[in-house]
């Protein structure tokens, strides 16, 4: 549905023309819905909307009746706990396209692309149809005579309405310098002046102020009928897109310093920005193109020839040479020179341009080059590729340019952007490539981008005719070092530090007698970050990838390239392992950073030593990076290198390298662990290590393994050894370890003891992912003993922790952690709090293809949409998470039973109780035979919720017993509460403590034992609601 508010307030459909929203009221309500679309607005606001500040008494039931009309209107207004909302985009009601519309115009404007704007202005003014309403005419008719002012600059609009609207609005200032060069162009210079003089009188007696100066400007400039001069400058035929800000800066900078050069690499655009900024200088400019000069000491006449400087035909006394009388014309002269395309002459450009200055205090100078001028004074503006969405724009413009009605979808667009860096004059030959070739063929032979862009305008610069010939004009330009170095630089994926750039490229990688011998890395890196060959930004040094590409080609053909990738994936190997004991520390964070600003460089190492058939080099790199991926969220990506190295190894891991070998393996075991055979190797093989591993995380490899393997509630020798490891690191993840088991055995007290003694070893060691997960760990106990809030408050402690580290699987983990303690308050508020947790985590689920992430997700958003009697919808969700629970992964079986269980518990809602039984059943196996006795518990209270409804009440109290014997400790759930309180009212006091002590009294493995046996036995509960009520009998 459309909005329309500019005018009467109308409806458009699908079907139909628009109709008129009847009554002030519903139109006020209405607009205020709108105001902010899609937003949800508090009932008050809407009142006040209604009413203003005086309110009726039965204002509430009045709203609730106006937002029924507007529903019998086709209106879908929805409510919502804060208030309602109309589900409705900025598109679908005119007076946002109005304000878009109108930016956009601006902005057009300001960037010299007058027809654009035109038509975008023309579109915005056209949706006005009358007066806006009263609570947005304000500011809306503000921006409306913005727009037409606009649109009369831009060239529409006449003479006439211009003086219609200064009549109404008749301290516009704009708008009367609008009119004064509209009347002046027309030839009406007294009618301009006379206009002129109306407003300055009317300013000093309404407001006793003079005219601004941009009017006394205009006013100045009819008085003494004058043009600005423009040589060189040519009418651009094509719409300039994007870089409005690049341009006002531009103009900005040449009234302050007389020297700006922009720079950067060829094709990023320098010669159009620079033509579109000169394009808007007040006075006069000279625009003049160097490509085409091949000799720089024919600079100066070039220079004399395009301001139209002549010889005199008589000399009396000595001829002065170029440069003076290029000096002595531009003396006492306003003026703007602009040089374009100095790189290739650049000592004889900086050298006059030097003299200009210094003799000519009305010069200023705008240069583009590839290089700097290197001049005292010079301000450099480095000119960047566009960003995606003008990368975008001006990919679409000029494809339909070539070939009219191009339908490309956006995603194939944004391919060929992206590999071209972004770059406008690669994105033109692209577009010129389009007139022969689909988007999707191009994207697909964009490894070839050299061959495939060569189709550029025939009137061009040699040098942008191609894509080649664009980067070539700037190789040729290099020294022979610098080429020898900017081809090794190619080895780099997409970047690199002065350290890895030393080592790969520089002497790290030199024979003797190498081509750079005697030169200093860090000198050469600055030449060519001078030529615009390599980019640096913060620490990092880069080359956009058109050419990287072109550095590659070169690389290749020298012969080097072998040793080179050995020698980047060697560095990056050292620099993994380097690593990978300082991620346990006080510099985790530093070290982190480090290397996820390598993660393509890794990747690129790890690929290059596959490739080569290195496997002991790819399982030493795996090894290193196994627990940096754990902890940034990256173990699918770890899985999928750790299964590559795996297939290339083998079975057998090679002499030395065992522990490099189990961590390998258990890197896929965290992902998938259904090849039993070789986690059970990896096993014999852990058992076999030294007692002190380079990696302690080994010194409890075999209980680690064990739990991945689905086996929670037993500690292995191993971990009861190293709690007493010297190395403080291993002691408090031993504990975290110990504390997992002892919770999943239902031992609460020493579960407690040894989270927090896991906490104390982690942050000694400045660990903030043990410090996390220890936190996370403790906060389950203290839901279940009901302090709520305190467990908030841990798992928040936790989630700073883990937002520093920048782990979003983690963060989806906590919310939905968070999620699940504010379930168990029973408080409305929190119920709510919970819904925005698992919508957060299902928004980081989306970017991220880990089955386990949104499994835990799906299990977070059933709970909350059960807590809110949506059956239909907690049984899909449930629903989903069992069925994602197919992949195998550590942890899947407690997963798989919370998830049967919640099964159980819709199922018994829907009145479906022999489906209850058979999801809890299920559940309740799954967890007693992965030694994972709260997941047990979970499922016991579910059955005994079951047996209450079916009439077993006193079975009830018992099963709510048996899951305290389980859990260790009787939980404070909602559901447990109002199971044991419905119970307690059927048996009375006595008969409830008496069947709840009997399960409550029972040890873990008894409490197991007994929940089976009455499992396992037909015909113990009647389950249908029939029954209960005294029909016939329907038992298991």
């Amino acid at each position: 549905m459309r909005f329309e508010l500019l005018g009467p307030v109308r409806l458009a459909g699908a079907e139909g023309g628009p109709a008129e929203v009847p009554g002030p009221g519903l139109r006020a309500l209405l607009v205020a819905l709108l105001e902010e679309p899609g937003a949800t607005v508090s009932a008050d606001r809407l009142i006040d909307a209604l009413y203003g500040g005086c309110p009726p008494p039965g204002a509430p039931r009045s709203l609730h009746s106006q937002i029924s009309r507007l529903r019998r209107l086709g209106v879908a207004v929805e409510l919502l706990p804060s208030g309602y909302r109309i589900e409705a985009r900025p598109e679908d009601v005119d007076a946002h396209r109005f304000e878009r519309l109108a930016g956009e115009g601006r902005r057009a404007l300001a960037a010299g692309d007058r027809p654009g704007a035109l038509v975008l202005l023309q579109e915005a003014l056209g949706l006005w149809r009358g007066p806006a309403p009263e609570r947005l005419a304000g500011r809306l008719q503000e921006l409306r005579l913005g727009a037409m002012e606009d649109r009369f600059e831009a060239g529409g609009g006449s003479v006439a309405e211009m003086r219609a609207l200064l009549d109404e609005h008749p301290l516009r200032e704009r708008l009367c310098g609008l009119l004064l060069r509209a009347l002046s162009a027309e030839g009406r210079r007294a009618e301009a002046l006379a206009a002129f003089e109306r407003t300055r009188r009317l300013l000093a007696e309404e407001l006793g102020a003079d005219p601004s100066p941009d009017l006394a400007a205009t006013h100045l400039e009819i008085l003494r009928g004058a043009e600005p001069v423009r040589r060189g400058l040519r009418a651009q035929l094509t719409g300039f897109v994007g870089r409005e800000e690049e341009i006002a800066r531009v103009r900005g900078l040449l009234r302050e310093r007389r020297l700006v050069t922009l720079t950067g690499p060829g094709g990023v655009g320098k010669t159009r920005l620079a033509a579109e900024a000169a394009a808007g200088l007040d006075g006069e400019v000279c625009f003049v193109e160097l490509a085409h000069l091949r000799d720089g000491r024919d600079l100066p006449n070039l220079l004399l020839g395009e301001l139209g400087v002549r010889e005199t035909a008589l000399r009396v006394t000595r001829t002065p040479g170029p440069e003076e009388r290029l000096a002595a014309a531009l003396a006492g002269r306003d003026l703007v020179l602009v040089l374009d395309n100095c790189e290739h002459v650049v000592e004889a450009a900086a050298r006059l341009t030097d003299r200009l200055l210094a003799t000519c205090p009305g010069t200023r100078v705008l240069a583009t080059s590839r290089e700097p001028l290197g001049i005292t004074g010079e301000l450099l503006l480095a000119v960047h590729p566009l960003p995606e969405e003008l990368a975008l724009r001006l990919l679409r413009d000029r494809a339909l340019a070539v070939r009219p009605g191009l339908d490309a979808g956006e995603a194939v667009l944004l391919r060929i952007c992206r590999a071209l860096d972004g770059l406008p004059l690669a994105i033109e030959l692209a577009a010129a490539r389009l007139r022969s070739m689909d988007p999707g063929e191009a994207a697909d032979r964009l490894d070839d981008r050299f061959r495939l862009f060569t189709g550029g305008s025939r009137t061009a610069l040699p040098q942008h005719r191609t894509l080649r010939a664009v980067v070539a004009w700037s190789w040729d330009l290099l020294e022979e070092p610098e080429r020898v170095f900017a081809r090794r630089f190619a080895v780099f994926a997409r970047g690199a530090t002065l350290e890895a750039a030393e080592q790969v490229c520089g002497n790290g990688a030199r024979d003797a007698g190498d081509a750079l011998s005697g030169r200093d890395t860090l000198d050469l890196l600055a030449a060519l970050v001078d030529k615009s060959l390599i980019e640096v930004a913060e620490g990092r040094y880069r080359m956009l990838e058109t050419i990287r590409a072109f550095c590659a080609e070169r690389l290749a053909e020298s012969g080097e390239e072998e040793r080179l990738r050995e020698a980047h994936a060697g560095h990056f190997t050292a620099l993994a392992e380097r690593a990978a004991p300082e991620l346990r520390g006080r510099d985790q964070l530093v070290w982190l950073r480090r290397l996820a600003a390598e993660d393509d460089e890794l990747r690129a190492a790890f690929h290059r030593t596959t490739e080569a058939g290195r496997s002991e080099r790819a399982l030493s790199l795996v090894a290193a990076l196994w627990w940096y991926w754990m902890l940034r969220g990256m173990r699918m990506e770890g899985h999928a290198f750790a299964e590559r190295t795996l297939s290339a190894v083998g079975r057998t891991p090679p002499p030395g390298m065992e522990e490099e070998y189990v961590l390998c393996v258990l890197a896929v075991a965290m992902v998938n662990t259904s090849d039993r055979s070789l986690i059970e190797q990896a096993e014999r093989f852990a058992r076999a290590l030294p007692s002190r591993p380079r990696h302690p995380i080994l010194s409890v490899i075999g209980s680690l393994v064990t739990i991945v393997g689905g086996r929670y509630g037993t500690a292995g020798e191993d971990v009861l050894r190293a709690v007493a490891d010297p190395d403080p690191w291993t002691r408090a993840l031993a504990r975290l370890v110990l504390g997992f088991v002892r919770l999943a055995s239902g031992r609460v007290a020493q579960a407690e003891e040894e989270f927090a003694r896991s906490l104390e070893g982690f942050t000694a060691q400045g660990d903030r992912w043990g410090m996390a997960q220890a936190l996370l760990c403790a906060a389950e106990p203290l839901g279940w003993r009901g302090e709520h809030r305190r467990a908030v408050a841990t798992v928040e402690r936790a989630m700073e922790l883990v937002d520093r580290l920048g782990s979003p699987e983690d963060r989806v983990f906590l919310l939905c952690s968070r999620a699940a303690e504010r379930l168990r308050t029973g408080d409305a508020g929190d119920v709510a709090a919970a819904a925005a947790d698992c919508a957060e985590a299902a928004g980081i689920a989306r970017a991220l293809d880990v089955p386990e992430v949104w499994v835990t997700v799906r299990l977070g958003l059933a709970g909350v949409a059960h807590r809110r009697g949506r059956a239909e919808e907690a049984g899909e969700l449930y629903g989903l998470a069992l069925a994602g629970c197919e992949p195998h992964w550590g942890g899947v079986e407690q997963a798989r039973a919370r998830a049967l269980t919640g099964l159980g518990r819709v199922a018994e809602s829907r009145g479906d109780p022999d489906a209850s039984l058979r999801h809890h059943r299920e559940a309740f196996r799954l967890a007693a035979d992965a030694g994972d006795l709260p997941s047990a518990a979970l499922a016991a209270e579910g059955l005994a919720s079951l047996a209450l409804a079916c009439g077993d009440v006193r079975r009830s109290a018992f099963l709510l017993g048996t899951a305290r014997a389980l859990r260790g400790i009787e939980i404070c759930d909602p559901q447990a509460r109002e199971t044991g309180r419905r119970a307690r009212a059927a048996l009375g006091a006595a008969g409830h403590r008496a069947a709840y002590d009997e399960g409550a009294g029972m040890t873990g493995d008894a409490a197991l034992t007994a929940v089976a046996g009455w499992l396992s036995a037909p015909g113990r509960l009647a389950v249908s609601a029939r029954a209960h009520r005294g029909g016939h009998d329907s038992t298991f």
